[in-house]
């Protein structure tokens, strides 16, 4: 019931993916933390890292993986619902791996649609660096099978794009960083899209054609901006901000798929049923929306740390950390998305 509910709050606002539920499909996953399965391990540089304990702590043998979550991810969940593994991240394979024609999670922690974004984690792949690596996929795809098949390949498969939440939070919102004091929200949200709209052609011209964007969410309410309220309230003008920001991408996903011939672009916007579960937290299961489950200093970096404290019961929090969804919160959101992507009007 809980589901349904939600499922029905999504469908009202968001698009439906064309065609039916392919069959064991490809999927190449791009993005930030939010689905990021290990590829910062492999950066010996990087901040954004989450391979150690408290996370992953319900995960297969309690163990973590570079999934910046107690549990599994929202790639992980639809990954399981498609009948498929979880894609592994890129920077774990080799040219002649057999994944690479089976799906790969190009997605990193603290990454951005600009590069600039998150440059105080040292090391992350940004989603031009992604794409770079995308790239690199169809050349080790052509040598493995032939240009013609690898073709066929990227244009059947399914690719998930889910950026932008570091653009704001690790970016702009970050008042010692130079894009927010230079730029006016219009000014960086046009440099945003400007920049999207680039790197999503790249990625048609590299084959995608079943692609879907996953809006950005109330970042307002996540408790790191949380902690700048001093009643612990959404910052009603970062929501307004992601508002604006998913008002335009969608507009500019309409024009790609109007100029660009088999385009499939698809919009996910989960901004108001997300919103609703945080305010609502005990109409899907829940007892706290508000803060983390993993009791950290949201002012101070906001991640679980081994010496922090854990909550009673992570099924009742929506957040594990000061940034990012329980595994209990991502089982919810993944139903709801699998039902926008792939259920027919």
């Amino acid at each position: 019931m809980v589901v349904r509910h939600f499922v029905a709050l999504l469908l009202a606002t968001a698009a439906v993916f064309v065609g039916s539920l392919p069959s064991s499909p490809v999927t190449f996953i791009f993005g930030d933390s939010l689905t990021e399965v290990g590829n910062n391990n492999y950066l010996p540089l990087s901040l954004a890292k989450s391979n150690y304990p408290h996370y992953g702590v319900d995960f297969k043998d309690g163990k973590a993986t570079g999934r910046f979550t107690n549990g599994r991810t929202i790639g992980d969940i639809i990954s399981a619902k498609l009948g498929i593994p979880p894609p592994p991240p890129f920077l774990s394979l080799s040219p002649t791996d057999e994944h690479v024609l089976k799906g790969v999670n190009y997605a990193s922690g603290g990454a951005g649609i600009l590069n600039d974004t998150g440059t105080y984690f040292i090391e992350r792949l940004t989603f031009d660096d992604q794409i770079n690596n995308f790239a690199k996929t169809k050349v080790w795809m052509k040598n493995k099978i032939g240009e013609e098949e690898a073709n066929k390949l990227c244009n059947e498969a399914l690719y998930f794009v889910g950026i932008g939440s570091n653009d704001y939070v690790n970016n702009f919102l970050q008042p010692f960083l130079a894009d927010g004091q230079q730029y006016t929200h219009d000014e960086f949200l046009e440099l945003l899209t400007s920049t999207l709209a680039e790197q999503l052609m790249r990625l048609y011209q590299l084959g995608a054609r079943k692609t879907v964007f996953h809006g950005l969410g109330p970042l307002g309410c996540i408790p790191s901006q949380r902690a700048k309220s001093s009643r612990g309230e959404c910052l009603k003008q970062v929501n307004l901000w992601v508002q604006q920001f998913n008002s335009k991408v969608q507009k500019l996903i309409s024009t790609l798929n109007a100029h660009l011939p088999s385009s499939q672009l698809v919009f996910a916007d989960t901004y108001g049923a997300v919103l609703h579960l945080i305010q609502n937290p005990m109409s899907y299961g829940f007892k706290v929306s508000n803060t983390s489950c993993c009791n950290v200093d949201t002012k101070v970096g906001g991640l679980c740390l081994p010496n922090s404290d854990l909550c009673k019961d992570r099924h009742e929090f929506v957040f594990w950390d000061a940034f990012h969804p329980s595994d209990a919160a991502n089982v919810i959101l993944a139903e709801a998305f699998f039902n926008i992507i792939f259920t027919k009007a």
